[in-house]
C-alpha cells in the first residue's frame, strides 16, 4: 500500500491506528509547530528550551485526534487554530506575558470565525503588568537598600526619619536635587561616604543644624535623584518641579 503524502490522508491513517506514522508525522511537522508558535508569541521559540513549544506540540497531537476530513478544511489550518487556543490558555493560566505579544495578536478569527476572548486576554495582560510592577518595586527597593548600606543607612530608618511636614520635605528634596547635580559634591559623597556639609552650606540657604539633622535623608534623596529609582520618587512624592 502506498504511503499517504497529503496531511489529511496521513491524519486519517493515524486515526485508523498507525502509531508509527503518528510518531513520524509529528516529528516531520515540528518545524511547522515551531513556526506557528514563534509567530503567535512574536519571538523566536527554541524547541529545546521553551515551554510554549511543548504546549504547541501537544496541541498538534490533539489536532490529529480531533480533525475530521468532512469538515472541508485543511489539517494544517485546523492544527494552527488548536495550537493558538492552547497557547492562549497556557499564557492566561501562567500569567507569563512579557510584552512580546500585542493585543492585536488575539484579535483574530479562528476556524469557526469566532473571536478568541480578546477582553479576557487584555485583563490577563493587565494583571501581569500589575504583578510586574510589584516585582520591579521590590527589585528597586532592594537595590536602593544596598546603596544605602554603604552609608550605614537602612531603608526602614529612612522612612522613619522622613520629615513629616510637606514644606520641609520639599525643601530637602530641592536641596537633594541641587546636591545630586553637583559633580564635586557627589564625588565627595561617594568617595568619603559622608555628607559634605561645609561645602553644601556654601550652596544652599539653610542652617548647619538643618543639614546635620537631615543628613541621612539628604544622602538618600541625592542617591535617588542620581540613580534610576522612579518608584521611590513616586513613593516619597518627589515633585520634579
Amino acid at each position: 500500500m502506498d504511503t499517504p503524502s497529503v496531511p489529511e490522508e496521513m491524519v486519517q491513517h493515524i486515526q485508523d491506528g498507525d502509531l508509527r506514522l503518528r510518531n513520524q508525522f509529528i516529528a516531520d511537522y515540528q518545524p511547522f509547530v515551531a513556526k506557528v508558535t514563534s509567530r503567535f508569541c512574536k519571538r523566536y521559540i527554541d524547541p529545546a528550551r521553551d515551554d510554549e513549544f511543548s504546549i504547541a506540540l501537544a496541541a498538534f497531537n490533539e489536532a490529529i485526534n480531533q480533525f475530521s476530513a468532512p469538515m472541508g478544511k485543511s489539517f494544517l489550518g485546523f492544527a494552527e487554530t488548536v495550537i493558538r487556543r492552547r497557547l492562549i490558555d497556557y499564557l492566561r493560566k501562567e500569567q507569563r506575558f512579557r510584552g512580546q505579544i500585542p493585543y492585536s495578536s488575539f484579535d483574530q478569527e479562528d476556524e469557526e470565525n469566532n473571536i478568541i476572548n480578546p477582553i479576557e486576554i487584555h485583563q490577563a495582560i493587565e494583571h501581569f503588568e500589575k504583578q510586574k510592577g510589584l516585582e520591579e518595586r521590590r527589585s528597586e527597593i532592594a537595590e536602593f537598600s544596598r546603596s544605602l548600606a554603604e552609608f550605614e543607612i537602612s531603608f526602614v530608618e529612612l522612612t522613619e526619619h522622613s520629615p513629616k511636614h510637606d514644606d520641609s520635605r520639599q525643601m530637602l528634596f530641592h536641596i537633594g536635587k541641587q546636591f545630586s547635580q553637583d559633580a564635586d559634591l557627589m564625588s565627595t559623597l561617594l568617595v568619603k561616604k559622608q555628607l559634605p556639609i561645609k561645602e553644601l552650606l556654601e550652596r544652599v540657604e539653610v542652617s548647619r543644624k538643618t543639614l546635620e539633622r537631615n543628613r541621612k535623608f539628604l544622602i538618600a534623596i541625592a542617591l535617588i535623584y542620581q540613580g534610576p529609582y522612579p518608584y521611590l520618587r513616586d513613593y516619597l512624592q518627589i515633585r520634579e518641579d
